[in-house]
This record gives C-alpha cells, structure tokens and sequence, in this order.
C-alpha cells in the first residue's frame, strides 16, 4: 500500500517536472512512511513518483517504482493483488522469472504476457501506472470497485496523476477550484464521483484503465469490470455454503503480509464475522482492537467482548471520550483529502491500529451493501409508489414544512440519482441555495444532470438500492474516507467482502435469497455456526461516536465568527440541538475552505 503520482508533459522543463513530483509525493508522505523512489524519461516529458508502505516484501527489492524486463515497463503502484501467488505460479509455468517477493513484479509480468486483459486477472485493491516504453503509451488502472483512490488530469496535452486529490495543488501548474463542489457537497455529504473539488482533476472510474498516447499526446479510457454473472438456482442451503466458502477464501488470501496485519471488531455483524474466520486462519497470531465510549447507548463493548472471547489472539479495546477529539481535531481535519461529512470514526480505528504496531487492518465495509443492510433497501417500494405521481407535484413538495418531506422532491428529477438523494440526501436544494446565496434552479440544474452510471439500468427493487447504496454511497463516503484516514496513519485498511471473487458470486444469488426480510439474512445463515446469537439477534446499530453532544458541548465548529447568513442560522439550531452534528460539521468545513 503506497501512494503514486506521476506527470508526462512534453512541454515542461525536466528539472520542473522533477520537483512537481517531488513535492507532489511529499505532500503524500504519510501514506508511505518506509520509502520513496523517482523514475524520469526525459525525451517524453515523463515523471513518475513514489511513496512506499511496506507489507509484502519488506526488502529493498520492492522498491517502486519498479523496473521490468530490462526497463521496457516501469510501474508505480498503490494497492495490494491478493492473488499474486496464484498468478506468479502460473507465469512461471510460462518461463517467466522473477527477481523479487513482490506482488508488484508479478504485475508487470502479466502485463507482459496478457497485456491489458492482465488487468481483469488481478483479485485485490488497486491504483496503478505503467509505462511501456515499446508500445509508448502509459496506462493508468483501478481496481474495480474504486477502493483504492486515483486522480488524473488530462488538460493542455499533459497528464497528472496522483493518489490523493491535495497533491495536485503542490505543483507548480495552475489549477482553479471547482465551481460546483459546494453544491455537491452539501447535496451528498460528500463529493461524488468523478468530480474533485479541483477544476480539469477526476477520478479514474473503478473498473477502468486510461490510455496515454505519448506521440498523439491523446487519452482513451477502457473499461475491464467483469463482474457480470446469471443468476444462480443454488437453494438457500446451497448459497449459504458457498457464502461461507468464499468470504473465507477472500479473509484468508486477505490476511497474506510481510508485515503485522489485525481486524477491526466494531462488534457488529459483519466485523465479527471477519475477524471470527481470521481466527480461524491465525489463530494466537490474531490482533484485534475495538473502540467504545463511556456513553452507554454508544457502546458496542459486551458484543466486542463476546466475540472477542471466541478468539485465540490479542484484542485491544480503547475507550475514546470527547477530550480526544478536542486534542486530534487539527490533525482530523488535516488528514481530510476532500471534504466530508464523516470519517473521524475511521481516523480513530487507524490511530489506535497504528498504536498497535499494526500495519494493515481487515475492515467489515461492503456487507451491508451486498445484502440489505440498510433501511433504503425496504424503501424502494416507496420510491415506486411517490413516482406514479405528476412531475409538478413532486416538485411541490419542496414547498412542505419538514426537510424530510422537501426531499420528496427529489424524485421529480429525470434522473435517477434523485432516488438516492431521496434515500441519503444531506441537505435539500432549497436550504443549499439559502447557505451558498444561490438560486435554487442553479442547484437542481447541476444535481439533475449528475452523471450517473449505465449499469444501473433496470436494476429494480432491492438490488437497485444495493447498485446505489454500493456505487455512491459506499465508493464515494466510505471508502474514500477509509483510505485518506486510514493513510494519514501509515496503516492500511483492506475490505474482504469487496473481494472481486466474492463480489461475482455474491451478485449471483438470486435476489429472493439475497434480499431476506432480515437484513443480512443469507450471511447470517452462512456463519450462524461461528456467530454468537448476542451478535446476529439485536437491532442493527452503526459503528458511530457521539459527536451530537460532544460537539455541541465544545467550541470546534460552534464559534459563531465562523458564519454568516443562513449558516449562522444553522449553527445555532445545532447548538440547540435541533440540527445534526454531521451538517454542522459540514458547514464548518464550507466556511473554512479556502478557494
């Protein structure tokens, strides 16, 4: 797990380039405390960077970036391929041989051998350049479901790239803020998909890799997602077995490392779970840690003892209380990449990870998504109702007393992404215009033409929430914020249930098993055998921190000197307790942007 950057200008001075990237991966340093390392091609105009986290081969050999069959290929690398035992093996029967430990050489030489159809073959979390000096393109390749970060930009025949969005300010060339982020900001609770907060920089979208031409100095940008599948005709026995079977695979293949991997035990259903199954696996060899909190209805700690409990290894568990969050918050807010309304849960986890000597940390996220976790996959049915009603009186709504009705609104939109500001959107159009003084058919305008994905199709009921909450909620707050918390630590945070073989199979249960009336009902089949009924048999509860009081009873985003206008007005119903922390929060970081 590393960080990358990389420029290819054949208009820029190489010394130029040469600092660009330097201070470009400088400003990434965090993320890979253990190593840095530069390749240049200067007859191109080509700078790549690198800042190394350590896990799989702690030697010297896998310093990045890496050359390859006599420096024809160079890649700089960030992600882990859990498969790549599997796919040396299967080189080596080619003739290929290797030089080193690593999973990144193994990369390179299946792009040797396949080409760009080695990119499907790679199981695991990715964000990577290559450069073929032969065929003098450079490719730019992301895992499929987005979790690891990359940023690019195309503009003026030159392209950046870089693992954190930050890194692009640090550069000598000029980029403008985007004009719209606010408003997506403040709709979503996060910045969405593909947009940064920087005009002319993006991300690369999950699943694709994009193309540069060094000699026409163009771009194209391929997609190689695979996860397609018909639908299975297993019973519930069947599909449960085979659930069993592969999350299992997916922790064990997860749990490969050179260096001290744990799981974070929330002691909710899908973190015991994981961790019960690395238990399994390691056995005495096992860290885990959970977080709790003085306040009681905030803490999960019996449901973490009790899992605990059933296993061999070291559990750490740490209370956190709202003086830690007083002392961290500069450092919070420092580690953000982008704006957003959560991750300082996340922060935690991996700075209480890191004070465990841990460098990587197995992580629950994904579960909820794959199999009804959350209450929008019961909604659907609601959505289909509201929308056999007239466009203009589902526009009207926006005239109703209660934000939660205005959002009724929503779904007049002739775009889908209404539906899912409908299920999770933060603040509503009307209350955006009002804090940015704005027009309100400014902030419609730009939500309804939100770019949303072909895939979503005519995904109905359950398994369009899953599309959604999976593809915009998931991929765009919770991973996103993952990795530039769990970064910022030097710690990183891998996802078993977003493997890529557990994701095909799992999207290949038919809906009825998938979708039960409880949610997560066919994963708690499929590991009741292991799972405590403390655990599966209670009312879901979020891993969340009370930061309702504990920001309220603080001065961090309360000081009134920070607002104006409509925002002032909001942070005073937060301070009596009539708004949520998580708006207030984003308001403090709206008013404290620097544009």
């Amino acid at each position: 797990m590393c960080r990358i950057a990389g420029i290819i200008d054949q208009n820029q001075d190489p010394a130029q380039l040469e600092k660009d990237v330097q201070a470009m991966c400088d400003s990434m340093k965090r993320g890979g405390p253990d190593d840095e390392g530069f390749f240049a091609d200067p007859k191109i105009g080509l700078q790549f960077g690198h800042r190394r986290l350590a896990l799989i081969d702690l030697s010297s050999a896998g310093h990045q970036p890496m050359p390859y069959s006599h420096g024809r290929l160079i890649i700089t690398f960030n992600g882990e391929i859990y498969n790549y035992l599997e796919l040396k093996a299967e080189l080596i029967t080619l003739g290929l041989i290797f030089k080193t430990q690593s999973d990144t050489e193994v990369i390179l030489a299946a792009y040797q051998t396949w080409g760009t159809a080695s990119f499907s073959r790679l199981v695991g979390m990715f964000a990577f350049a290559i450069y073929d000096q032969l065929k003098q393109v450079t490719h730019l390749v992301r895992d499929q479901m987005g979790i690891k970060p990359l940023y690019f930009s195309t503009a003026n025949a030159r392209l950046i790239f870089a693992s954190e969005v930050k890194a692009f300010k640090k550069t000598s060339y000029k980029f403008e803020e985007n004009a719209d982020w606010k408003i997506y900001f403040l709709a979503f609770g996060h910045i969405p998909h593909p947009f940064t907060t920087i005009e002319n920089a993006q991300s690369l979208s999950p699943g694709n890799f994009l193309t540069w031409d060094h000699e026409r100095q163009t771009f194209q940008i391929n997609s190689f997602e695979n996860f397609a599948s018909q639908k299975s005709s297993f019973n519930d026995v069947e599909a449960s077995i085979k659930i069993e079977q592969e999350l299992t695979k997916a922790v064990n293949h997860q749990l490969i490392a050179d260096a001290p991997v744990g799981v974070f035990l929330s002691g909710g259903i899908d973190s015991s779970i994981i961790t019960l199954i690395a238990n399994q696996k390691v056995g005495s060899n096992l860290n885990s840690l959970s977080i709790n909190f003085a306040e009681k209805q905030f803490s999960e700690a019996q449901f973490q003892k009790t899992v605990a409990d059933q296993t061999n290894g070291t559990h750490h568990s740490y209370q956190v209380n709202e003086n830690d969050l007083q002392v961290h918050f500069n450092e919070i807010l420092s580690a953000m990449d982008q704006p957003t309304n959560d991750g300082i849960n996340s922060w935690f986890v991996n700075h209480y990870a890191k004070a465990d000597g841990l460098k990587a940390v197995l992580s629950g996220i994904g579960a909820d998504e794959l199999f009804g976790g959350y209450p929008s996959f019961k909604r659907m049915k609601l959505i289909r109702k509201l929308k056999r009603f007239p466009q203009f009186l589902l526009k009207s709504a926006s005239f109703l007393p209660s934000e939660r009705m205005k959002r009724i609104a929503y779904l007049s939109y002739q775009n889908p992404i209404g539906e899912y500001l409908f299920l999770r959107g933060f603040f509503v159009p009307e209350t955006i215009a009002k804090i940015l003084q704005i027009d309100k058919y400014q902030v419609d305008k730009l939500l309804e033409a939100f770019p949303i994905g072909k895939s979503l199709g005519l995904l109905l009921g359950e398994e369009r929430a899953s599309w959604m909450e999976t593809h915009l909620f998931m991929q765009n707050q919770l991973l996103k914020d993952t990795d530039f918390m769990s970064m910022s630590h030097g710690v990183e945070v891998r996802v078993p249930f977003l493997d890529q073989h557990f994701l095909k199979f799992a999207s290949s249960v038919a809906n009825t098993q998938r979708f039960q009336d409880k949610p997560k009902g066919i994963l708690i089949k499929a590991f009741k055998n292991i799972l405590p009924e403390i655990i599966w048999n209670r009312p879901k509860m979020g891993f969340t921190f009370p930061l309702q009081q504990w920001f309220q009873h603080g001065t961090l985003i309360t000081n009134e000197n920070h607002y104006s206008g409509h925002s002032l007005q909001l942070i005073r119903k937060f301070k009596a307790g009539k708004l949520h922390w998580s708006k207030a929060f984003a308001l403090f970081q709206i008013a404290n942007s620097k544009s």
